[in-house]
């Protein structure tokens, strides 16, 4: 399981991971607003524990943008200090999951991940779907009009970023750091492998799911679009 820690206090930011990762946890981590959204955006997370004060954009922000513009299911669970009601309401409203006051316990922490764990995949919230294309996160099997389709790798983690994001445009740029970060190779790779994913999702069909929207990025799309 994957999780990413949204926390702009160094100390607690740092103790969070060090419990979470002995708790057997896949641990990323950012430390402003924007950075967090960026990460949860084009990356996959079983799951987000979030700040609700940060800088750059705060935690109903993201947690909001998240939902509405990347339209993410990724279940949330917020940090904060502020405990009125309407602050936790807020907090729902803009699509936590759970709410946790700081200051906590983190026996708490790890008990309410794994409950909202639960939930989420008693929900069935690791199928993605565009159209007639469907691929389980779990089992990592990909499937178009019911037909089974085999991706690398590589495909496969191209793929779930733009189904994530789908129908929104993923620039190049954004989707080259997802996939390699800091190490992206020449210029023609991403071209190669987006080329490849198309032979596999889109040649043996009559509709075309993944476009081009030339000198942006990539999109997967399940209408037609005026773009190739």
């Amino acid at each position: 399981m994957r999780i990413l820690l949204v926390e702009d206090n160094r100390d607690i930011l740092a103790n969070l991971a060090d419990y979470l990762t002995l708790k057997g946890y896949t641990v990323d981590c950012a430390q402003d607003g924007l950075s967090g959204l960026k990460l949860a955006s084009s990356q996959h997370f079983d799951l987000l524990v979030l700040d609700v004060m940060l800088p750059g954009i705060d935690g109903f922000t993201l947690c909001q943008r998240l939902r509405e513009e990347a339209r993410s299911s990724t279940p949330v669970i917020m940090l904060t200090a502020r405990d009125t009601l309407d602050d936790r309401l807020q907090g729902f409203r803009s699509g936590a999951d759970d709410y946790l006051l700081k200051p906590f316990a983190l026996s708490e922490l790890a008990a309410r991940i794994e409950a909202v764990l639960r939930r989420s995949q008693g929900m069935g919230k690791r199928q993605l779907q565009v159209g007639d294309l469907a691929y389980d996160l779990d089992t990592l099997e990909v499937s178009r009009s019911g037909r089974h389709l085999k991706l690398n790798p590589l495909g496969l983690k191209i793929l779930e970023i733009l189904m994530q994001r789908s129908p929104n445009v993923v620039r190049r740029d954004a989707l080259e750091e997802a996939i390699w970060g800091d190490d992206c190779p020449d210029s023609d790779s991403l071209r190669s492998h987006i080329h490849q994913l198309r032979q596999v999702i889109d040649k043996p069909f009559a509709q075309p799911l993944l476009h081009t929207v030339h000198g942006v990025g990539y999109r997967l799309l399940a209408e037609p679009a005026d773009v190739v």
